[in-house]
């Protein structure tokens, strides 16, 4: 059984975490796989005054969170106690936004080099080319069957050879010869997996978007509604200039050829009476149509070559 001064820092924990997340509600949830002490040292130290990094054993969290969600059913922390998994934490932004907090984090990374039996978590090329490598170490390479020769006193590749995949573990020939030529292929930083902002989890992705996919997306939704609107006739704001319009239609087709008109509706009665006087009075509407008309004019012309052609052909198959 535990003693007062683990329940102490316990209960400590759970209501340092709680309110943070009640009254901090933009935070990230982020992955710290392979980061090193140093690395969270440095992030925490950067961070200070902006943000705050809490970490924690999950079933702490997770308990945390249920007492949590208890206390204020209305901040969400079911959804952030569901999506504790694995080795995960949080940075709470206190003074600062998210992004703030992602660029901090991309700033600190760490190469690693690749180790026999790791799982590797990109894919790697060694480039063609000289190695800087003498011609004694070649059993490395005649270990993995990779092409060389040797060029200038030292082992040259004869193309590019995959030596790490994705998912695949690192063979021990491989770690010695990337060792050797100096490569560190891994790349270890603080992910950023979700983010919890008002009382919700989404995917960080929602992050990269920018204000103009934004925009496109609240317009493309806009015009959905408006359609929608119009399908089953219940009247919306943004189906409101589509009735507009299709009710202007409607009244000019109706006095088109009635001796009754009105402002809005003169330019098209204009029109109507004499298209041809409209199109030399307004150039820049007559003017689209011309390139097609050149464009048919060219076509015809040289569909007329082409028969020629096939005319003498016919000739020459007949007579010849």
């Amino acid at each position: 059984m535990p003693n007062k001064e683990k329940l102490a820092k316990k209960s400590k924990y759970f209501n340092k975490l709680i309110d943070l997340c009640v009254n901090s509600p933009n935070a990230l949830l982020v992955g710290v796989d392979h980061v090193a002490s140093k690395q969270m040292q440095d992030i925490r130290m950067d961070l200070r005054g902006r943000a705050i990094v809490l970490m924690g054993k999950n079933t702490m969290i997770r308990k945390a969170l249920e007492i949590g969600h208890e206390q204020h059913p209305e901040a969400g922390l079911d959804k952030l106690r569901a999506a504790i998994q694995g080795n995960r934490g949080f940075i709470f932004a206190t003074n600062c936004t998210l992004d703030d907090i992602r660029e901090c984090l991309a700033k600190h990374t760490r190469q690693s080099a690749a180790k026999a039996g790791q799982t590797s978590i990109v894919d790697w090329f060694i480039p063609s080319g000289p190695t800087g490598m003498d011609p004694s170490q070649t059993a490395f390479f005649q270990a993995l069957n990779i092409g060389t020769k040797i060029v200038k006193g030292q082992i040259e590749l004869v193309s590019d050879f995959k030596i790490l995949a994705m998912g695949e573990k690192v063979s021990a020939s491989g770690a010695v010869l990337l060792g050797k030529l100096g490569i560190r292929p891994f790349e270890y930083k603080i992910e950023v997996l979700e983010v919890f902002q008002d009382a919700a989890v989404f995917s960080a992705a929602v992050l990269d978007m920018s204000e103009q996919q934004l925009i496109a997306k609240f317009l493309a939704g806009v015009a959905n509604m408006a359609a929608f609107s119009r399908e089953v006739g219940i009247p919306t704001e943004a189906g409101l200039p589509h009735a507009f319009g299709n009710a202007f239609r409607n009244v000019a087709s109706l006095i088109a050829d009635i001796d009754f008109t009105f402002k809005e509706v003169e330019e098209v009665k204009q029109f109507l009476a004499d298209p041809e006087a409209y199109a030399a009075a307004n150039p820049v509407a007559a003017s689209g149509p011309a390139p097609a008309a050149g464009g048919e004019a060219k076509k015809e012309e040289k569909k007329a070559v082409v028969e020629e052609e096939e005319e003498e052909e016919m000739d020459f198959d007949l007579f010849g």
